[in-house]
């Protein structure tokens, strides 16, 4: 995954508003979070196909944060996209993008689905996950790899002369088991170690409170939007 800022300047105090992607190029899936306007001009700059862009996160629902948008939604129909987009927004742009429409004289040619943030998850592709969390003025995220479960060893429950089939996969998920003679048997120990997730945290806000402290606890920052 590749993280691509795509504001001009670097988010400062000055520059408080900041719109950058995450690129998943093996899976050729593009998530936006937040759409300045000319967002998708400085994508074409970096050789960025907009039409891989499949999710769109706005962290906040102001007009820097959503300038772009209805541009970039009637250049995803002038390319003949087919494919649903989905936009998660803290509260409804329905009307926004409704009398952009009709301002324009313009329908798109896919279908466009609208979530409301609720703290939870959110979306996740076969390598990663993104939850939200409500911070009653704004939302946080945390983006994180997911588990990468140890590789199961068949040498030593061949050893232990378990018989083929569902016990391999208790064995694999952990349980245990107790044998005739009293010995009992740790399936974690039939498995290689576990990998946790990276976590990767997105703030909003330039103030210490616990939901700040507990989701960037351990996690790369990737951006901290200034709020003044």
């Amino acid at each position: 995954m590749e993280i691509i800022n795509l504001t001009r300047n670097q988010p400062s105090i000055l520059n408080i508003k900041t719109s950058f992607i995450l690129n998943f190029q093996y899976s050729k899936d593009i998530w936006l979070l937040n759409c300045s306007q000319g967002c998708q001009h400085l994508m074409e700059q970096r050789n960025l196909k907009i039409n891989q862009i499949s999710n769109i996160i706005l962290t906040e629902n102001n007009i820097d944060n959503i300038s772009g948008l209805l541009g970039l939604l009637s250049s995803l129909s002038l390319i003949n996209r087919k494919k649903q987009i989905n936009i998660y927004v803290s509260q409804g742009i329905e009307k926004y993008i409704i009398l952009g429409k009709r301002y324009a004289k313009t329908n798109f040619r896919y279908c466009i689905y609208i979530y409301i943030l609720q703290t939870g998850l959110i979306i996740k592709n076969q390598d990663y996950q993104i939850y939200t969390f409500n911070n009653k003025l704004n939302f946080e995220f945390l983006l994180t790899t997911k588990n990468k479960y140890g590789k199961f060893k068949i040498y030593k429950a061949e050893k232990f002369r378990f018989p083929v089939g569902p016990t391999y996969g208790k064995l694999k998920n952990g349980c245990s088991f107790l044998l005739p003679d009293g010995v009992i048997i740790d399936g974690y120990k039939f498995t290689a170690l576990h990998k946790s997730g990276t976590p990767k945290s997105i703030l909003s806000n330039k103030y210490h409170n616990r939901n700040n402290i507990e989701i960037s606890r351990k996690s790369q920052i990737i951006e901290h939007k200034f709020i003044v």
